[in-house]
């Protein structure tokens, strides 16, 4: 790994299922995020994604890519565009630095209105993050 490789796109179909179920893995019951009506009456054409659902993905994304050993360590992402469902959000990063066995990746999920979510993050590779929950 250094500077500058770039991960592979992963494509993430946005559908009813994975915004609703998202929300409630995540203890989010806000309605915007589970019932279209009252989404609309609040101004939004439909359902979206919450960013707990969000910050999952993108950590799958990661993780993914560096394998079951990675840790991470920070994840600092800003929302921008909503995910709506029948939406197709693709994640794309790019390694900026690397200290060690610590990379820290650039990480942008685009879907049909723009960047759905822009960030960055830190993660430990190879054996370098010990045990979870051991800081290295």
């Amino acid at each position: 790994m250094k500077v500058g490789d770039e991960l592979a796109p992963l494509e993430i179909p946005v559908t009813r299922t994975l915004i609703v179920s998202g929300a409630v893995a995540s203890r989010d019951y806000q309605d915007v995020h589970h019932d279209p009506v009252l989404a609309r009456e609040k101004g939004s054409p439909d359902i979206f994604m919450n960013i707990l659902t969000t910050n999952g993905l993108v950590g799958r994304y990661i993780t993914d890519h560096f394998g079951p050993a990675s840790r991470l360590r920070s994840v600092r992402i800003r929302l921008g565009a909503p995910n709506y469902p029948g939406d197709t959000m693709t994640l794309t990063g790019t390694v900026t630095a690397v200290e060690g066995e610590v990379a820290e990746v650039r990480v942008t999920g685009a879907n049909g209105l723009g960047h759905h979510v822009t960030g960055t993050v830190r993660v430990a590779v190879s054996g370098a993050a010990g045990p979870i929950g051991e800081a290295s």
